[in-house]
């Protein structure tokens, strides 16, 4: 580890005071949540910021908000143990609480929020390939006001987000899932949990009725491209007749083949392609048993 360079400390306590101090420090100034990821880059010393801005003083973002019929809001400091105990998720967006309960260990879960894993943009990221299957929006504000993004449109490459200075995630929105609809999320690692994903995958399919074709089917894929990213050509697959165990394979197929995953010290490229293959599969079965039962949502 390397010694910190020194830097500058603060604690807004309104999301205006947040946004403009980000915004003045410019791309040297980092928000600091729950801080399991960006104070070990630190003192590694990958990144050197000028100032950390620390927002848990700023109250509401870590809430868990409903929407009568529409779905609900995350707050982007919602520790990741919340979510994944939080009755609401389980009830209505099981694939997420999947996702967050793989992602590291129990104390780093206790300490990481959603928004934090989702603005690390990490190619890895556990939480994102569940989000994007569920078309999840993030809602982001900084000095030209709110807007809504989807999530697609936030990574723009390995730790780099599209949000400009002094914005920020402040929730994330999960629309109401379809009737007949229901979420995998896999993930493969060297140990059960604990660590980065060498492969995940995310898969959804809503079907016309119990025993229907698909109306909708979603596939995301981390770990084996630059950004999380929506494998499009497996899904037009998977819409393309009835899912016969052939055509879920021929959608395993091509989602590997959209992959785009590299070589480390963890794991080879080809070996990542076929996991790939291997767990879209099972993740495609396990969502259209589920979709088939009616029981849940996804």
């Amino acid at each position: 580890m390397r010694r910190l360079k020194p830097f500058h400390y603060y604690e807004p306590s309104t999301l205006p005071e947040a946004v403009e101090i980000l915004a003045e420090k410019g791309g040297k100034a980092y928000p600091l949540a729950g801080g399991t990821d960006i104070l070990v880059r630190m003192k590694r010393g990958d990144i050197k910021p000028t100032a950390l801005v620390n927002l848990k003083r700023i109250t509401g973002l870590d809430r868990i908000n409903t929407e009568s019929e529409k779905g609900i809001h995350i707050g982007a400091l919602a520790l990741l143990s919340t979510v994944e105990h939080s009755p609401v998720v389980r009830a209505n967006y099981p694939v997420l609480t999947q996702a967050a309960g793989v992602l590291g260990s129990p104390s780093i879960r206790n300490l990481g929020t959603l928004g934090g894993n989702i603005g690390r943009a990490s190619p890895a990221a556990d939480t994102v390939p569940a989000l994007l299957v569920l078309q999840s929006r993030t809602i982001v504000e900084g000095p030209q006001g709110k807007r809504n993004v989807k999530l697609d449109d936030i990574f723009a490459g390995p730790g780099i987000t599209t949000l400009s200075p002094g914005e920020l995630i402040t929730s994330i929105f999960l629309p109401e899932p379809a009737p007949y609809s229901a979420a995998v999320y896999l993930k493969l690692g060297r140990r059960e949990g604990m660590e980065c994903a060498i492969v995940g995958v995310a898969a959804l399919l809503t079907l016309s009725g119990k025993n229907g074709e698909a109306k909708e089917a979603r596939i995301a894929l981390s770990a084996v491209a630059p950004v999380p990213l929506r494998a499009k050509k497996a899904e037009e697959v998977l819409l393309s007749g009835s899912l016969t165990e052939e055509r879920i394979k021929e959608a395993a197929r091509a989602a590997a083949d959209e992959s785009l995953p590299m070589t480390d010290m963890r794991a080879s490229s080809d070996y990542r392609k076929e996991m790939v293959k291997v767990l879209t599969f099972r993740a495609i079965r396990q969502a259209l048993t589920l979709a088939q039962r009616g029981e849940v949502k996804n």
